[in-house]
């Protein structure tokens, strides 16, 4: 499998997250077992996720072309083309990537692609749980649901 950065060719239909004003964005994918590279195109005013951040899996972002803008736990700042960005798992590795600027920019996203695996979206209080490659093999929760180890158990 291959893709090419530059190109306007191997664009895929959008699937899933579906799409929703201020996250709308293009993709080209390749993957393997463990590792998964994904090109954004993402037009002005647009993000790519919710500010989120991964659990069992690294991810690196690469800004292709344009400035986009990337919020961390450090804060915002704007990236140019070239920028390379670790985002490890866990709460230090939060991040959103908006573009802010007039034109469109690409990002190539990579990260180990392990199973399971969740993630938090920090500013609604959501946890996902992904456990395969289909669309219907993942699950959020509010967090403010969380309940007891023993709930709902019996003894035997």
């Amino acid at each position: 499998m291959s893709m090419n950065l530059l190109d306007d060719y191997g664009w895929l239909e959008r699937t899933s997250p579906p799409e929703r004003p201020g996250f709308l964005w293009r993709r080209k994918r390749v993957t393997g077992d463990k590792l998964g590279a994904s090109l954004y195109e993402l037009p002005p005013g647009e993000s790519t996720f919710p500010y989120h951040y991964s659990l069992g899996n690294d991810e690196l972002l690469v800004v292709v072309t344009g400035h986009p803008t990337l919020r961390s736990p450090d804060g915002e700042r704007e990236l140019e083309p070239g920028d390379c960005v670790l985002f490890p798992s866990g709460p230090r590795g939060a991040h959103q990537v908006t573009n802010h600027s007039d034109e469109p920019a690409r990002l190539l996203l990579v990260s180990s692609f392990v199973l399971p695996r969740g993630a938090v979206q920090v500013d609604s209080g959501k946890v996902m749980l992904r456990w395969g490659t289909g669309a219907d093999e993942r699950l959020w929760f509010r967090s403010d649901d969380a309940v007891d180890y023993w709930e709902g158990e019996t003894t035997p």
